[in-house]
């Protein structure tokens, strides 16, 4: 024998068999979206089935536009959020951290040019590593250490010839 619905259980199925088509249709015209429509509109049933007390519902589309109502406002304000820690994440800088394999290729060539450098001067080692580690132009680092241009330039030739030897010889 099949249980037997509560008056309120059969108000409930009521609602839903007379209001669910409505809804749905409600709802998709206001999110423009199927699938979203289609959840908010089981979602405002489910939120009517968990109100304790059920109370008469006189004006049906009327009090499942206002509970309705308020999920929507729920799914824009989310949409909203998702939206702006997608933007906040794109405006990150990437990671300061290299991958390990980076990080092992950054050492090896650190490890190779060290041994290019080996027996040169420290002076000479100090502009090789100021024009290529830092970036400085043979002027900047002219200026930095208080030498000449040319010192500069002859000081690097020596650097960049040693390095050729140590990788090609």
């Amino acid at each position: 024998m099949p249980p037997v619905d509560t008056p309120v259980q059969q108000d409930l199925h009521a609602l839903y068999r007379n209001h669910h088509g409505w809804l749905y249709g409600w709802l998709r015209r206001k999110l423009d979206n199927a699938a979203d429509a289609a959840d908010l509109a089981q979602d405002t049933f489910v939120r009517i089935l968990g109100k304790p007390q059920p109370c008469e519902i006189r004006e049906p589309r009327a009090f499942l536009v206002t509970v309705a109502g308020g999920l929507v406002a729920n799914h824009w304000r989310r949409q909203a959020l998702e939206q702006a820690y997608l933007e906040a994440l794109a405006a990150q800088p990437e990671p300061v951290a290299p991958s390990l394999e980076t990080r092992q290729l950054i050492l090896a060539t650190l490890e190779e040019i060290s041994r290019c450098l080996d027996g040169l001067p420290a002076r000479v080692r100090e502009i090789f590593l100021l024009s290529q580690l830092d970036g400085l132009t043979y002027p900047q680092i002219a200026v930095r250490l208080g030498l000449s241009v040319n010192v500069v330039q002859k000081a690097m030739t020596r650097a960049v010839a040693s390095c050729y030897r140590a990788m090609y010889a």
